[in-house]
């Protein structure tokens, strides 16, 4: 089959490699546009530009989607399908240029989780189990009629970074054979149910921001959730300082407010007292500073018992 392939990020890279290697003939890679990155504004490619270039494939890279020249372009390649794993809302004169459809594999089991962030708000709301959806793409966003679903299981220590690692992985495989199905003419698809959508919009800062009047464990699930990015933070003397990793320590200290610090030493960690239950951090980051264990921080930050985060 002829395909087009639109993607961006890492998470998209194990799916168009599969493609590659497939017998299947990926006509091109539609791709954001290069944008300066870092401290020093050096123009940085995508993830999904770098490997196309390096197997020799044209890349389009629009600043629009409905840039007429990049629609004219795109439409004489001829395609037979179009494949979207983690891209842009295409226009509606995209998605129906192809005779085969616009597919897209969203990394949640629509209709649950729709929207930007659905890995990040599976494992902020203590989801057990997720998957993938393939499906065509329709009118409303992540609504189309799904083709294939596949479930796994979240970890319960997985972050984010770790579970899109894993879903990337699951999401080439099942791409790859809704694809060899369509070629087939094989496919059936389920209409989504409109029983139990749930949405999943792009994260902000300020969801970041730990409240140390929650429970533990919702605590520990927002802080895995936003492990790469953004960061779960909290503060202390007007100091930023981000959790990345935490574990349960056990019920809560009586007499000790939420947010208050239990221990802070060598032999015990940093541990600190929620509303129900305590938490044990792992893995902080200081402003200004790189990622460290909560043993080094320690070493280098003065806390102490009896002081309080969120102060």
């Amino acid at each position: 089959m002829r395909l087009i392939f639109m993607g961006t990020p890492n998470f998209s890279i194990p799916s168009l490699q599969k493609l590659l290697d497939s017998d299947h003939n990926v006509l091109a890679v539609v791709t954001r546009p290069d944008r300066p990155r870092g401290r020093g504004l050096k123009e940085s490619s995508p993830p999904v530009k770098d490997l196309a270039v390096s197997r020799g494939l044209p890349v389009l890279q629009p600043e629009s989607l409905k840039d007429p020249s990049f629609i004219r372009q795109l439409s004489e390649y001829r395609a037979d399908l179009f494949a979207v794993v983690a891209f842009r809302i295409l226009p509606r004169e995209i998605v129906t240029m192809p005779p085969k459809g616009t597919i897209d594999l969203h990394p949640s089991l629509l209709p649950r989780y729709r929207g930007a962030a659905p890995i990040q708000w599976a494992i902020i709301n203590g989801e057990t189990r997720t998957g993938v959806s393939v499906f065509f793409i329709g009118e409303t966003i992540d609504a189309g009629d799904i083709i294939r679903q596949r479930e796994i299981p979240i970890d319960t220590d997985e972050t984010a970074g770790e579970l899109s690692e894993k879903l990337s992985r699951v999401s080439a495989a099942v791409l790859s054979e809704v694809i060899d199905d369509l070629d087939r003419g094989e496919v059936t698809t389920v209409r989504q149910t409109e029983t139990e959508p749930s949405e999943a919009p792009k994260l902000t800062r300020q969801q970041g921001c730990i409240q140390w009047d929650r429970t533990a464990l919702e605590i520990k699930n927002l802080i895995r959730g936003l492990n790469p990015k953004p960061g779960a933070h909290t503060s202390f003397t007007g100091k930023t300082i981000k959790l990345y990793r935490a574990e349960l320590a056990g019920p809560s200290q009586d007499g000790t407010v939420p947010g208050g610090i239990t221990a802070a030493d060598g032999h015990s960690g940093l541990i600190v007292n929620t509303a129900a239950g305590q938490l044990s951090v792992k893995e902080v980051q200081l402003e200004g500073k790189r990622k460290m264990s909560s043993e080094e921080f320690l070493r280098g930050f003065r806390l102490q018992v009896g002081d309080r985060f969120g102060s």
